[in-house]
């Protein structure tokens, strides 16, 4: 007896009766085989790019050090090549805003002045089933002009006209999670696929006709195979809906310290569909953490709010990613800017402002074209810093910062800082950790803590402070070394704070235990996880 034949279609593995809203809308018979399509051609070369990283890892643990690829030289030394022209609604991108696409955030987003929405399925959503069809429907529903959101106070949000609204690129998850409510022969689909794919059929041809596209940011990007891949994937999607070739364009976040290393590559590999390269900070950090954990004391980052983008191997890494971008025709794209403006508190507001200004006064002035935000209240302070430079022009692509020359080691001189791990360092790793899993559990992925706007990228980075302090065997400011008994002994003591502070039936209703014991483990563990949103996912509801 023959086995049955695969199905055309992707299988949704849900509970039918707590299925999100509409999501049949989301989830029709051509979407889910346009799903199967990319995942049956793609996913194998998924899952041996992931293999790949591994062993990369491995090379590093054994070297201590990274290089430029000597194998493609070629492509780093041809001074002809460059990206595909921008298109008209990515020429300008001065400020963008980022965040989660919930139905306030989405009109918010648009809303808020920036020329850029990064309407993000990543580090700032956390992935349950609802958060992923009910970020697509609020998409499709954004670009028909039928969204609109009462908060429970009573207050109203809609739409300003389609000139005002910004340009959304949209951020699928990273190429190492899966989405086990759609499966296709019995395996999960990456959930870049599931993120991508959706998006991309619903609205590639609406876009088109609104006079944009399907533009997208791509996350955790290692290397310029994984950049092939999804230039593959453009290619084949393109073709399979009958959208013209070069629709789509992509920004890939260099956020790995192994990407920093083939910053050229990546663009080539995409150059058809190309829009630029984003410095992304939190995550850039965890990934030197995570290469170079074993790698001694000259690895050994201090308090990670003490890392600042003018640290030598920070400075060397956003000046080679503008001098490469405006080499090759592409937007350079700033770092987040994570306050969150206090209405009670106008001092800390003065003061952060203040820092954001200054902040993006120095990427302005160093070449980049636009630059990220979190809250609508900072789009002006950083617009006015952009156009200070730029007044008129929508970027500066013409300045090519051919006085720019990085060595391989100026990327990886984390011992060229003077700031040291404290304890106070060691609790807010713990406090911040703590708190943004524990949201995250119950469904949210942007959290406000302690007046910045903190995503899945510092959590990575919390946990893996913790786990190389105590690895390397580093003694704090004040005398104590880190030790994983230190460590329980300050989770402990922040469970306690955060039950006094909001209350004892508050702190019943939360995921803080759950939050609580994940931290410890991704922080304690010899076997330091690759990403604590694994086995965060497996305690998603």
């Amino acid at each position: 007896m023959s086995a049955p034949a695969p199905s055309p279609l992707a299988t949704v593995v849900a509970d039918p009766d707590r299925a999100p809203a509409r999501q049949g809308e989301v989830l029709t018979d051509a979407a889910l085989a346009f799903i199967a399509a990319l995942h049956r051609r793609f996913t194998p070369r998924r899952d041996e790019l992931l293999a790949r990283r591994a062993e990369r890892r491995a090379e590093i643990a054994r070297t201590g050090t990274l290089d430029f690829l000597p194998g493609t030289a070629a492509v780093r030394e041809d001074p002809d090549w460059r990206v595909a022209p921008a298109p008209a609604a990515l020429n300008d991108r001065r400020v963008e805003i980022t965040g989660p696409t919930d139905r306030k955030m989405t009109i918010n987003a648009l809303n808020s002045g920036a020329r850029v929405w990064l309407a993000d399925f990543e580090d700032a959503s956390s992935p349950t089933w609802e958060n992923v069809i009910g970020g697509q429907l609020n998409l499709i529903d954004a670009y028909e002009r039928r969204i609109d959101f009462t908060s429970e106070q009573g207050k109203s949000y809609a739409l300003k006209p389609a000139d005002e609204l910004a340009t959304v690129v949209m951020r699928p998850r990273g190429w190492h999670l899966d989405e086990r409510h759609l499966t296709v022969d019995g395996r999960p689909v990456p959930g870049a696929l599931v993120d991508f794919g959706l998006y991309f059929f619903h609205n590639a041809r609406r876009l088109i006709d609104l006079g944009k596209g399907p533009y997208f940011y791509l996350p955790k990007t290692e290397s310029h195979l994984e950049a092939r891949l999804w230039n593959d994937v453009f290619v084949f999607a393109q073709d399979h809906l009958g959208i013209p070739r070069g629709s789509v364009r992509a920004t890939v976040l260099i956020e790995t310290i192994t990407a920093a290393y083939e910053m050229e590559e990546i663009l080539y590999e995409l150059r058809e569909h190309a829009s630029g390269l984003n410095a992304g900070r939190w995550d850039y950090l965890f990934s030197i953490v995570k290469n170079f954990r074993d790698g001694g004391a000259k690895f050994v980052l201090p308090d990670r709010n003490a890392v600042t983008m003018t640290a030598p191997f920070m400075r060397a890494y956003t000046e080679l990613l503008v001098r490469t971008c405006h080499k090759r025709g592409a937007h350079a794209i700033g770092g987040m800017a994570a306050f969150i403006p206090s209405r009670k508190d106008p001092e800390v507001n003065e003061v952060a402002f203040r820092k954001v200004k200054a902040d993006k006064d120095r990427e302005a002035h160093d070449g980049f074209d636009g630059s990220w935000v979190a809250h609508p209240d900072l789009v002006p302070v950083a617009r006015a810093s952009f156009d200070a430079v730029l007044g008129e022009r929508p970027h500066q692509k013409d300045r090519l910062r051919e006085d720019v020359h990085v060595e391989a080691g100026e990327l990886i001189a984390v011992d060229s800082l003077e700031a040291k791990p404290t304890y106070e360092g060691l609790r807010n790793a713990v406090q911040v950790g703590t708190r943004y899993i524990e949201a995250w559990l119950r469904g949210l992925g942007a959290v406000a803590i302690f007046n910045l706007m903190e995503d899945a990228a510092t959590a990575e980075i919390s946990r893996s402070q913790i786990w190389q302090w105590i690895n390397a065997g580093v003694v704090l400011d004040n005398g104590r070394k880190a030790t994983a008994e230190l460590v329980c002994e300050v989770a402990a003591e922040e469970l306690a704070a955060v039950r006094a502070e909001i209350g004892p039936d508050a702190f019943a209703a939360g995921r803080w235990a759950e939050a609580h014991d994940l931290l410890l483990k991704v922080a304690l563990d010899e076997d330091y996880a690759d990403f604590l949103t694994l086995p965060a996912y497996e305690l998603l509801e």
